[in-house]
């Protein structure tokens, strides 16, 4: 099928309404590589602010490569999804050791960077380099299910190998960069999940979805049935204006600081919080105690349910303190990389202020 005309209009159309963000004005692969890592499962209007900071304080990859992570973190906080983060600290290094401080211009290159996927390594390829290779993300599968009608499952192992075979077919390879970038635009402003404004669509006329009134049915998705119920308690204790932080060392966290935790199997009671306590060698004359429910944090194969507990301890009481405790004063925790529903609770009750 030659797809010539409608290649044209959607360059066209792109070129007349694309959104002028920062790394599009760019053929930097250091600079449109971060905007990669910084968008995957990140809306564009969050992690623009970000992008722009990551980009004021590390202007080249070897600022990055060069920086603790402890930095990177907090730089990062409030994204989540931290280890995009750690792996984008490993990828520079990597750049700065096996590529002189050169970004890799081939695919296979980019593509083996810690952190960099299909979808990543096509699209540094082609925006920075012009390389013939397509992108696949949510944006485009949306797009080409609807165009062509597929009713293959996204994510499923077969549905992904068949979109991006779409992709390859359907791919403008005299102008990759903006075919790419057009599609996912295209994705995101007007073939939207719900209510797509296909009237307004350069690929309409030869939409099969909208030809046959299915937009609404497509892209087609198994559900996921998988889902991980954890229960996370946090001891917030508080003691002559410290407290103390843990960095965990694996995990969705992983590198973050955060309360001494106990995962328990089910949801606590409070007289079951004290127990927990007792063993930490603390007993309730030497405590107040104070429950925090936190809003369930969702992931994409487990609930979190995380309570925080707010421990007062007396000026002559002792605990056991663990190896890997950190003992700080309340006003420094601003100072830390924090994972956001923490930082969120600690922001909402002023809790970085120092104690009375």
């Amino acid at each position: 099928m030659d797809f010539t005309s409608v290649q044209h209009k959607l360059r066209n159309w792109y070129q007349k309404h694309y959104r002028p963000l920062p790394w599009r004005k760019t053929r930097d692969a250091y600079s449109i590589w971060l905007s990669e890592i910084i968008l995957q499962q990140t809306r564009v209007n969050q992690g623009l602010p970000y992008y722009e900071r990551f980009i004021q304080k590390y202007p080249k990859v070897t600022d990055l490569a060069e920086a603790p992570q402890e930095e990177v973190l907090k730089l990062w906080e409030g994204l989540g999804y931290y280890s995009r983060a750690r792996n984008m600290h490993s990828a520079a290094q990597s750049i700065v050791k096996e590529h002189k401080s050169r970004f890799p211009d081939q695919y296979a290159a980019i593509r083996s960077l810690k952190g960099v996927g299909d979808y990543t390594a096509a699209a540094i390829a082609s925006f920075a380099y012009d390389l013939p290779h397509a992108v696949v993300d949510g944006n485009v599968q949306r797009v080409l299910s609807r165009f062509f009608a597929e009713y293959e499952a996204v994510n499923s192992t077969k549905g992904k190998k068949r979109f991006q075979d779409l992709a390859d077919g359907f791919l403008n390879t005299t102008d990759p960069a903006i075919h790419n970038q057009a599609l996912m635009e295209l994705g995101a402003t007007l073939c939207k999940p719900k209510n797509p404004e296909c009237e307004a669509c350069p690929l309409s006329e030869a939409c099969q979805a909208q030809a046959r009134g299915i937009q609404d049915e497509l892209p087609v998705k198994q559900r996921k049935s998988y889902d991980r119920q954890r229960y996370f308690n946090f001891w917030f204790l508080q003691q002559a204006g410290n407290t103390w932080l843990q960095q965990r060392k694996e995990g969705i966290w992983k590198g973050l600081f955060q309360f001494p935790l106990y995962e328990s199997g089910q949801e606590l009671t409070k007289d079951q919080a004290l127990e927990q306590l007792q063993i930490m060698g603390l007993q309730s004359l030497d405590l107040e105690i104070q429950r925090h429910d936190l809003a369930l944090h969702k992931l994409s194969h487990q609930s979190l349910f995380i309570t925080v507990w707010i421990v007062r301890l007396s000026p002559d009481a002792t605990l056991r303190e663990e190896v890997d405790w950190k003992k700080v004063t309340v006003s420094q925790l601003e100072d830390f990389a924090i994972p956001r529903p923490l930082r969120k609770f600690l922001d909402e009750n002023q809790l970085t202020l120092p104690l009375d």
